[in-house]
Order: structure tokens, then C-alpha cells, then sequence
């Protein structure tokens, strides 16, 4: 094991003379007393290492020792992962004890003891290869596979499985033999560099369907695609947080992996809180039951700011590995990026736009090229969707993590402060934000097949409608009511009824929150039916009365049960209106 000692410390940056072999992006431990101090080489100059440390430095010394580990930056990947709470380095929030984490505290992050019912899909004398499943067991509402090591290069033989039974996480349920003869023992468990990417599937597809939050504003004028990626950048008190919050209630994933990365402690402690309590719409169990949290406020040590992101993308890979979807939120990337910012600082590297890495651009690509929708050896399908919110400070979207982001996300969501002043939410601009999926040729026949022909170009004139509904606003105000034609009057009030009915939606009411596809087909095609109806008035006065009317009801319209005899009600009053 390769030894060294702290030669300099610049707040949590350590400069380290080693004796021996070092790689990059090892782990190395400072040893303090009875404690060691966790640290990951990122960088290396002859026969100094520079590593960025996951703790508090005020405790080190100069020529303290550090033990070099020989291994990367890992988790542990197994049963036990669903419903936990982890920090940015995957220790086990809820076991450790004491109101806050101690200098040096770490735990493992699965119960290796914990006992799972085992079933096997294999049968001795099968050939398989790395990910291949072995046998399952069940997670919460998951069947969580077993997998052949990802390590593993080539193809093994099942040598020896054990039959349908209770083991632990940690004893051994299959033997693989390589074409060398060498044996390979199978636990329930293993592990992977959090910073490499999990590629052991057969294809990787361009996204082609839908991916439903139950936002309509998304759903409907920027849709997200299962396995795509986006962004959502906002000033102070947009809603960032709470909409990522939203997405996460009412998603049709089967599993969400929630990163705080860097935000307040406030809100992270009310996820902890709110959503024990909350009902998973698509499988009505608890929603917590299908979440995992990775938590590292902002008063958290900035390095693990980085590692967090890592830890979540990698075990969301490893959950697309059993054909599940995943929907990983990262709340914010650009705590991410200041924290990469400051260590590329302390090592007086040379500096990008803003001080930022040089580098920033292709790490956020990589970063983002992970997510996907994959075909799996078995032709099982699974995708790992990435939504990241991103802080441009005083809501500048010019600022280097925002436009680096842009170039690599599909998706481009950005909180309006207009909108959230005027209490219109969800505050997502909907002439700003866009969605490049529906350009995609694949993306457009799939959701057409959904929602009928025509769709793309029905929401395309949505858009439309909306922009000319700005301009005539911009118009009225400057020349007053009474001084434009009365076009300009029903092209804002056909905005207004489409951001009304459609866009903003109400959190707090069950049916509201959550509109499902069909519904959101049924709200377009009356909305836009209204729009076309040209009606005989005389002034601005009965143009307004008339879409005020026309408002209250749809807002009634979508606080009723989808096809319930109340909400046809609504539809049949609303369609007499324009007979």
C-alpha cells in the first residue's frame, strides 16, 4: 500500500508527497487519531498528489500521514439501496447516530446481513456475461436482479446457483467459471467506480416516448422523453425545487433517485418529511417506497458536492440494468460546477469564462451522455432520465454552467420571475423553454400514435397563440384598450384561457397536479376548438366578460375526476359555449 505525507493544505485541498504508485481519482485516507479522513486524487505532478478532501481540513497538520487505498471513488450496489437516505458519499444517513455527521464518520451503506428471499432465472451450464441477471429478489414493490459483476469481461459459465431460498446480501449465490478455469464466487452485492460510466447493455437508443410528469406545461408544449435529458434554470425563487419536488410526486418512473447538491438544509428536510406520507400515484404504495435521496446540503464539504452526482447517476445506471425506468433529479448542477470551480482555483490552474474549469463543458457532456434508454442483453428495455436544476446567478442564463449545459441537454425548461411574481405556476416560460425531441422523427410518430395525428402541429399553433397573445398584451398596454383593433383584444384573451387552463396548474389540489396524458389530449383539442371560435362582439368589454367566463369554468373543468360525471358536465358546458 503506497504511503505519503501532507506537504500542503489549502482549505480542503491537500498537496501529498507519496512514495510508490498513484492513479488518478484514487482514494487515499489522512489518518487523525483514531479517525481517517476520506480524500480523492485529482490530480497528479511526479511525485506529488493533489487530492480534494471529503472533510473539514482543520484538524490536519503538515507531514500527516495518508494511506493510499488503491481503489477509485465506488459504491456499493445491491438490495437495501431503495428508500435509504444517503449523504454525497453514500454513508447511510439514517444509521448513523447524533443530530450531525461527525469529522471521520462513515458507514456502510447496505445491511450486508439484511436476509432476501432468492429466486434464480439461471440455470447451471448457461453462459452469460456482465450484467446478465442471475436471480432476484424482492425490493419494496421492485424485483431487484441479481447480476453477473459488471467488472466481469466475456462470457462466463454458471457454474453453480443456489435454489430458491432466504441469504444474506452477503453470501455467495452463484459460481461463474472463465475461460481460463478461473472461478468466480457471486454475492448479492458488489461494486463500481462511481465516475465510470455503466455500459453493459447491448444498444443505446435515440429517445422516442413520452415521458409523463403530469405537468401540462411540460407534457403537453415540451415534452420530456423516457431516457432523455433536460434542464431547469431559474432565479432565486422561481420554484426550481419545488417543481423538481412536483416531477418527483407525479412521474411515471418506477424508481426516482433525488440529489441535493449543495442546496439549503430546509428544503432537503422537508423531502425527508413530506414524502414518507406521500401516495405514489402509479403503484399506490408510499412514494418513499421508490425513492432513494442522496443529500449534501450547501453546509456540507464542497468536494462531496461532486461526488453526489456521481453516486446517484451510477446507482440509477445500475437500476436501468434491471429494465426499470429511472428518473434522477440533481437539485442544483451548479453547486456542482462551484465546487469544481474552487478546486481548479486552489490548484492555480488555468482559468476558463468566470473562473470556471477550462474543462467544465466536457464534463457536464460526459455527465449528461450517461443518461439514456438502453436494450439490455435479454432485449428487456431501461432508461435513466435526467432532469438537473441550475442557479445562474442574478438569473443570468449566459453564465458558463447554464450555456454549457444547453448544448448537451434536449430539454430546456427556464423558470420565469415574472411569472412566479404573478403567482402563475408552474413559472415555466412557455415561449422560452423548448424541447428538441419534438424534432425528432421517431418522437413525433410515437406521440402521435398517443394523442392523435397532428399533435405536434397542434401544439405548435399553442405556441403561437401564446406569443401573439404577448405581443397584443405589450400593445394594450402601451396604446390602452380602447386604441387597438379588437383582434388584438381576443388574441390576449386566447392566451390567457391557454395559460389559465392549461399551464398553470394547482399543487395543492389531488386531481389538478396530475393530469394524465389523455386528459391533457382532451384539454388541448377543446382549448385550441375555443380559440377558432370568432363570435360576434362589439367591444374589448364583452371579449373579456365572454374568456373570464370561459376561465372560470375550465378551471372548474380541472379540478373534477378525469370522465367522471362531473367533469363531463364541464366539457358539454363548455363546448355549448361556442355552438
Amino acid at each position: 500500500m503506497t504511503k505519503g505525507k501532507i506537504k500542503a493544505i489549502v482549505s480542503n485541498l491537500l498537496e501529498i508527497e507519496f512514495y510508490g504508485e498513484v492513479m488518478q481519482n484514487e482514494i487515499c485516507f489522512v489518518t487523525l487519531g483514531d479517525k481517517s479522513l476520506m480524500a480523492e486524487v485529482i490530480k497528479i505532478r511526479n511525485q506529488r498528489a493533489y487530492a480534494q478532501l471529503f472533510e473539514l481540513s482543520t484538524s490536519l497538520k503538515l507531514n500527516d500521514e495518508v494511506l493510499f487505498s488503491g481503489e477509485l471513488l465506488q459504491v456499493d450496489l445491491g438490495p437495501g439501496i431503495l428508500s435509504k437516505n444517503f449523504d454525497g458519499l453514500q454513508n447511510d444517513l439514517d444509521a448513523m447516530k447524533g443530530t450531525f455527521i461527525e469529522t471521520g464518520q462513515k458507514n456502510v451503506s447496505i445491511d450486508f446481513d439484511a436476509v432476501y428471499t432468492f429466486t434464480p432465472l439461471q440455470e447451471v451450464g448457461a453462459l452469460v456475461q456482465a450484467a446478465d441477471w442471475l436471480g432476484e429478489v424482492p425490493e419494496n414493490w421492485i424485483a431487484h436482479k441479481i447480476m453477473v459483476p459488471f467488472k466481469l469481461k466475456g462470457t462466463y459459465e454458471l457454474v453453480k446457483i443456489a435454489p430458491k431460498g432466504d441469504y444474506k446480501v452477503s453470501d455467495e449465490i452463484a459460481q461463474l467459471k472463465g475461460k481460463d478455469g478461473e472461478i468466480v464466487s457471486v454475492t448479492m452485492a458488489q461494486k463500481w467506480p462511481v465516475k465510470w460510466a455503466l455500459k453493459s447493455y447491448r444498444e443505446k437508443f435515440r429517445p422516442s416516448k413520452i415521458f409523463q410528469t403530469g405537468l401540462r406545461v411540460m407534457d403537453t408544449l415540451n415534452p420530456m422523453a423516457e431516457g432523455g435529458t433536460g434542464y431547469i434554470p431559474g432565479a432565486f425563487g422561481t420554484g426550481k425545487t419545488v417543481l423538481q419536488q412536483a416531477i418527483a410526486k407525479n412521474n411515471q418512473a418506477d424508481m426516482v433517485i433525488l440529489v441535493a447538491c449543495g442546496e439549503r438544509a430546509n428544503e432537503v428536510v422537508e423531502i425527508f418529511h413530506t414524502f414518507p406520507q406521500l401516495e405514489d400515484l402509479k403503484t399506490g404504495r408510499k412514494l418513499k417506497e421508490k425513492t432513494t435521496i442522496i443529500c449534501n446540503t450547501s453546509n456540507m464539504p464542497v468536494a462531496a458536492r461532486e461526488a453526489s452526482v456521481y453516486v446517484g447517476m451510477t446507482i440509477a445506471e445500475y437500476y436501468r440494468n434491471m429494465g426499470l425506468k429511472v428518473l434522477l433529479l440533481a437539485d442544483s448542477t451548479s453547486r456542482w460546477a462551484q465546487a469544481l470551480r474552487e478546486m481548479s482555483n486552489r490548484m492555480e490552474e488555468l482559468p476558463g469564462t468566470d473562473a470556471f474549469p477550462v474543462e467544465l463543458p466536457a464534463v457536464i457532456a460526459n455527465f449528461y451522455g450517461r443518461a439514456g434508454e438502453v436494450a439490455l442483453h435479454n432485449d428487456s428495455r431501461g432508461s435513466v432520465t435526467f432532469l438537473g436544476t441550475v442557479s445562474p446567478a442574478g438569473g443570468n442564463f449566459k453564465e458558463p454552467v447554464t450555456e454549457s449545459t444547453a448544448k448537451v441537454a434536449r430539454c430546456f425548461y427556464a423558470l420565469s420571475q415574472k411569472r412566479a411574481d404573478a403567482k402563475r405556476y408552474p413559472a415555466i416560460d412557455p415561449i422560452n423553454s423548448y424541447s428538441r425531441y419534438l424534432d425528432y422523427e421517431e418522437f413525433q410518430s410515437e406521440t402521435e400514435s398517443i394523442l392523435g395525428a397532428n399533435w405536434i402541429e397542434k401544439v405548435k399553433k399553442m405556441k403561437d397563440l401564446l406569443q401573439r397573445g404577448i405581443e397584443a398584451r405589450d400593445q394594450i398596454s402601451i396604446l390602452g384598450d380602447d386604441s387597438v383593433p379588437l383582434d388584438y383584444h381576443l388574441d390576449f384573451w386566447r392566451s390567457e384561457l391557454l395559460d389559465f387552463a392549461i399551464i398553470q396548474q394547482d399543487s395543492f389540489d389531488d386531481i389538478d397536479m396530475n393530469s394524465p396524458l389523455k386528459r391533457q389530449q382532451n384539454m388541448l383539442n377543446l382549448a385550441l376548438n375555443i380559440c377558432e371560435y370568432t363570435g360576434e362582439f362589439e367591444d374589448f368589454n364583452q371579449v373579456s366578460t365572454f374568456y373570464k367566463k370561459l376561465i372560470n369554468t375550465f378551471k372548474q373543468w380541472n379540478y373534477s375526476a378525469f370522465e367522471s360525471d362531473e367533469y363531463e358536465k364541464y366539457a358539454q358546458e363548455l363546448n355549448a359555449t361556442i355552438a
